[in-house]
């Protein structure tokens, strides 16, 4: 099997993205930042602190809860994108270990994409294995 990802240089690999998700990536990336933290603290200061000019009107407290909204709006569909890729991306890299182990079941590629109740029960075998496991090393030999 060629090694897909060998063919594309390093360089290239991020322009290959589609342009939402690296607008979604640099977004979500700058969202978190301290800084960005730090600059919703001080408009919110400063909104707080217009409350007496204004005098806590309703037009006041639309702003806050408009602005707040809609970019918490946005925001949620940034991060969901951004959380999409990397989950996949680790569930590759999660198969490509199990693939590559002898010692893993090969059968568990894929799993992500399992009804809850199926996982649940792969969940509670694993369980079920690793305190098997567990016991067997504590025995006496």
């Amino acid at each position: 099997m060629p090694d897909e990802l060998s063919e594309i240089p390093d360089h290239e690999r991020k322009h290959r993205q589609p342009t939402f998700d690296r607008f979604a990536t640099l977004a979500a990336r700058w969202m978190g930042h301290g800084l960005t933290f730090g600059v919703a603290v001080l408009v919110t200061l400063g909104w707080a602190l217009s409350g007496p000019i204004f005098h806590f009107s309703n037009a006041w407290q639309l702003i806050i809860n408009t602005t707040t909204t809609v970019l918490t709006f946005l925001m949620v569909f940034l991060i969901q994108n951004t959380l999409n890729r990397d989950s996949a991306a680790i569930h590759v890299k999660l198969d490509e270990l199990v693939r590559v182990t002898e010692q893993a079941r090969d059968q568990l590629i894929g799993v992500e994409n399992l009804g809850d109740e199926d996982l649940q029960r792969l969940r509670q075998a694993e369980q079920d294995g690793a305190g098997s496991a567990v016991s067997n090393d504590r025995s006496p030999r």
